[in-house]
């Protein structure tokens, strides 16, 4: 879902000229979703500029941030990170599953639970699991984090709490007096040797913090000045992180058991962890063992009360609260779950069939607690991969019979009643024309830059010439999920800008506008029904600013809007060989 950037313009700064490359990094975004050397469970590294971390940083530092960058009396001494990002050893189906009565889950006496006391755990005892039929008192989720779109129209998405709307259609997020904004505050990038990465996926807004993996740790700042408020040490890296938070700011995370060493670069992604990000604080880990091995986990997610985690190895659910096992998935000969999906609803994607024969992927919505199904779609056969969009209304992305031809992973999107599992309608997007990214090769709610709300699924399209000499823009674009066709509704980004669906804002669609090489980027909410754009925020065109802002792109940064103010942040920290310029791990704006 690229094109090649124009040539540049005389007199006007080239592609990559002053900092604010506007085009995809190197491969396009079209980027291979082959599993990495190191198997499924990892995010890819970066292969060139683009992943969410800065390509040109700014010659000075930014302007309008406190002393320390976020971190009261200066940045704490970090070590070097030392040999590269979490890989994971390949990882193959113990005894995949069928659905049996249903595509039940239970606990299977193969699959032992241990679970690590870190506060209040649920201890479990020898090679039996007995597990929780209730959790307890419920904990409903909201969508948080962890990327530009994939959010639904439910509670809050990818943005945490707003404060009294104005903008209409029921939006909580104000207009402010003066939409210019400033920069909060910046957070810099932990510490890693020269010419390595390590992973920091994950980033979560509340009412009270804005929270962001680090370097083996999750560190939680004041949402306006950016002061460090806690910090949750982990043993190893963050392999993957839930976008969804509960009403109580508790969140769920993958991470590895040990730092990596020259000796052993990966110790696997075999940790699971509650946190509440209000507190501060982890509230119990966990790993599934299959035998005496320990299982690599791919993906994360919470929904209700309830952590899912799943791989091509097995996986199983948690009771967010205390830790006890709640169900994993019935052993059976040839299917397994893939990995979940959560929010309003939780839906598993079960993969069935034999490894090299024709398999068939099956989704299903469950219930949280007990692990029943609730209701099943299958897809046709031979389509390998699938990415959950929404669990509520239910949108799959897939990319059938490999026809994107771009890396993006989509070429359809099936609307799917999650109440009789039945197909509403089949929407065809190719990557030609339709800009959007999903990962479901292992992180099944891996989306960027698309939405679910009002019964409509908004996509951008590809970039295109624009009405400048060498310009580029795009639009936004709404399908109806009962019928599959576009709605007519069109949000145009403006000459020299491209538009990526955010979030929902009650009815409203908010929307980040990556801006040309002498503007600040922008957050607009977009009326649901006459499509109309309110701005919200507009960021400095100061060099220094724009060079960080532009290295954050859309399709795989980490950008959060909620109350007035803008988070950007990398999922990698990254060091380039032979440089000592300054790097940084996330950016906050907020009005003036």
């Amino acid at each position: 879902m690229s094109q090649p950037p124009p040539p540049p313009p005389p007199n006007e700064p080239p592609p990559g000229g002053f900092g604010a490359s506007q085009d995809p990094p190197p491969g396009g975004f079209g980027a291979p979703q082959d599993p990495p050397p190191g198997g499924f469970g990892a995010p890819q590294p970066p292969q060139g500029p683009g992943y969410g971390y800065p390509q040109t940083p700014p010659p000075q530092s930014l302007p309008q941030s406190p002393p320390g960058y976020g971190y009261p009396g200066g940045q704490p001494a970090q070590p070097p990170y030392g040999y590269g990002y979490p890989q994971q050893p390949p990882t193959y189906p113990m005894q995949p599953q069928v659905p049996q009565g249903g595509g039940g889950r239970k606990m299977s006496g193969q699959a032992v639970i241990i679970v690590a006391a870190v506060v209040a755990v649920a201890l479990i005892i020898g090679g039996g699991v007995l597990y929780a039929t209730s959790s307890g008192k419920g904990d409903d989720s909201k969508n948080n984090s962890s990327g530009t779109g994939g959010g639904t129209g439910g509670k809050k998405d990818n943005g945490g709490t707003g404060g009294g709307g104005t903008t209409g259609s029921n939006g909580e997020e104000k207009v402010p007096a003066d939409t210019g904004s400033k920069v909060l505050f910046q957070v810099p990038a932990p510490s890693v040797a020269a010419g390595s990465s390590v992973t920091t996926v994950g980033s979560w807004l509340t009412g009270k913090v804005y929270a962001k993996s680090g370097n083996a740790e999750v560190d939680g700042y004041d949402p306006d000045s950016g002061a460090k408020l806690w910090t949750i040490k982990l043993p190893g890296p963050v392999c993957s992180a839930s976008r969804h938070t509960t009403d109580s700011d508790r969140t769920a995370i993958v991470f590895e058991p040990a730092m990596p060493t020259k000796a052993q670069p990966s110790h696997g992604c075999s940790e699971v962890a509650a946190l509440d990000l209000a507190a501060g604080k982890e509230l119990w880990a966990t790993s599934v063992k299959s035998g005496d091995q320990k299982i690599s986990l791919d993906n994360v997610t919470v929904s209700g009360n309830t952590v899912a985690t799943g791989s091509t190895s097995g996986g199983a659910a948690f009771d967010l609260s205390t830790g006890k096992a709640l169900w994993s998935p019935k052993p059976t000969d040839s299917c397994y779950d893939a990995g979940y999906a959560g929010g309003d609803k939780l839906v598993a994607v079960r993969k069935c069939g034999a490894y090299g024969s024709t398999r068939q992927l099956h989704i299903q919505t469950i219930d949280p607690k007990s692990g029943k199904v609730i209701s099943e779609y299958k897809m046709s056969p031979g389509i390998e991969y699938a990415s959950v969009v929404s669990t509520d209304p239910l949108v799959v992305a897939a990319d059938v019979g490999d026809t994107a031809g771009d890396g993006s992973g989509i070429s359809d999107f099936f609307s799917i009643d999650n109440r009789t599992g039945r197909l509403r309608t089949r929407i065809s997007a190719p990557g030609k024309t339709y800009a959007a990214k999903c990962d479901g090769i292992s992180r099944t709610e891996a989306c960027a830059m698309l939405v679910v709300g009002n019964d409509k699924l908004y996509i951008p399209t590809e970039e295109h010439d624009g009405s400048g000499q060498y310009s580029r823009t795009d639009e936004i674009v709404a399908f109806d999920l009962g019928t599959g066709k576009q709605t007519g509704q069109r949000a145009n980004a403006g000459d020299g800008y491209t538009i990526s669906p955010l979030r929902m804002d009650g009815a409203n669609l908010l929307a980040y506008k990556r801006p040309p090489y002498d503007k600040g980027g922008q957050i607009v909410s977009i009326d649901g029904t006459t499509f109309k754009e309110t701005k919200l925020l507009e960021n400095p065109a100061a060099r220094s600013v724009r060079d960080v802002e532009t290295s954050m792109l859309p399709e795989y940064a980490e950008i959060l809007y909620g109350g007035g103010r803008l988070y950007m942040s990398a999922v990698y920290a990254h060091k380039p060989t032979g440089t000592d310029e300054k790097e940084y791990l996330a950016i906050a704006f907020g009005a003036r």
